[in-house]
């Protein structure tokens, strides 16, 4: 297809229902909900997308926030799915901005269903509301209950940035532990010689890894946080609890780092006399595998709407659970701008780009990337020779 063709017709049908769109995304932002506890998010997207014409399933994968949306035109033919998020951060809100992210891809699936039924394009447009993003692994869920990406020739969604829009440049696997020493209490000045110290177990451990990060390979990171550390300073502290995360595009480095960090949580509790357990909390996340054409069909998509477009790639140190889907099917995570140009850089989870998830530049934009995104799926759709191009560059 000619992206300069039909973009200005997919423009047009989202920009028809700027309106509910915008103020869905703005309901969302105002009404944070974390976790699998997205039930006005996900009711409002879910209504959206009846509204639409689709086909809806929600509750759906056993998750109660969880939806899958979908809408057949003609014999059926290939399926393009679009991932739609919409959990907001623990205490500071909707600092990641999924309140745009879930909505583009629901104004991208519009726009799909109304060229396809105007232009006669079989296929399946599928919309898939995963919740829980900000650690609790959603996708993977939905991967692991319902197999839900079956036969699906891509899958894409567009996260907001407070930057540039920019391609997905992949991003880190990781995994997440919580350390638990053991001591025994004891008066901390009558009778220190009594206790055993949970708590310099713990000061031993971030020292151990602190030590470590200079010899550890470049490509893993490794960071934590001492969550309970004692109650009172007269008291000897008999249990302690830290969490840490481990990270590498590589699995296989994520098991080396991992393997040196037990040995490290031994160490710390041998040298204080105490007892240690390490938990795995958290459902572990792959790397993402962006894949190359999908990539470029939207920023091609993503230049002729003057979006901002840089050709930096993002930090690809960040998690999140699409990894996991772009490695069952072929997908794409590319950003768009919510930074309007001349204002300063966002850091993601920050309150800056909480403030840019709602503005009226980052809901341009993000009506913008739904029109990218529906751009990318009818090329898909509608060319048997993209799609083997997508399925060659994933099988790599």
């Amino acid at each position: 297809m000619d992206m300069k063709a039909i973009l200005p017709e997919l423009t047009a049908t989202i920009e028809a229902e700027r309106q509910p769109l915008v103020e869905t995304a703005k309901t969302i932002w105002n009404n944070p909900e974390v976790a699998f506890t997205e039930f006005k998010a996900s009711k409002l997207l879910v209504e959206l997308l009846k509204k639409y014409g689709f086909a809806v399933e929600y509750p759906y994968a056993d998750m109660e926030t969880a939806f899958r949306a979908e809408y057949v035109h003609g014999n059926g033919g290939a399926t393009f799915a679009l991932a739609a998020e919409y959990d907001a951060l623990a205490g500071i809100g909707h600092a990641c901005g999924h309140n745009t992210s879930g909505v583009a891809s629901v104004a991208a699936a519009h726009a799909v269903k109304t060229y396809m039924e105007k232009h006669g394009v079989d296929g399946r447009i599928v919309v898939l509301g995963t919740p829980g993003e900000e650690g609790g692994g959603g996708k993977v869920l939905m991967l692991r209950n319902t197999d839900c990406l079956k036969d699906a020739a891509a899958v894409m969604m567009s996260h907001p940035i407070g930057n540039q829009t920019k391609i997905d440049a992949g991003c880190t696997g990781i995994r997440r532990f919580e350390v638990i020493f053991h001591g025994l209490a004891a008066h901390a000045a009558g009778s220190p010689e009594k206790g055993i110290n949970a708590l310099d177990a713990q000061i031993l451990l971030f020292n151990a890894v602190g030590l470590y990060r200079q010899q550890m390979n470049r490509e893993a990171l490794i960071h934590g946080i001492i969550l309970d550390g004692g109650e009172a300073a007269n008291v000897i502290p008999d249990c302690t609890r830290s969490r840490f995360y481990i990270r590498s595009k590589q699995e296989k480095l994520i098991d080396e780092v991992y393997d040196r960090f037990a040995k490290m949580v031994e160490g710390a509790a041998l040298m204080t006399g105490c007892t240690s357990e390490i938990k795995q909390f958290s459902i572990p996340y792959k790397g993402r595998k962006p894949n190359k054409i999908l990539n470029s069909l939207f920023m091609e998509a993503a230049r002729i709407l003057d979006m901002n477009v840089s050709d930096e790639l993002p930090s690809a140190r960040g998690s999140s659970d699409f990894g996991d889907f772009s490695h069952a099917a072929p997908g794409a995570h590319p950003y768009f701008s919510i930074c309007e140009p001349g204002l300063p850089f966002a850091p993601g989870h920050s309150e800056l780009m909480k403030k840019y998830a709602n503005s009226e530049y980052g809901y341009n934009n993000m009506l913008k990337a739904g029109a990218a995104l529906a751009a990318c799926a009818l090329e898909v759709l509608s060319d048997a020779d993209v799609r083997a191009e997508v399925r060659a560059e994933f099988e790599k």
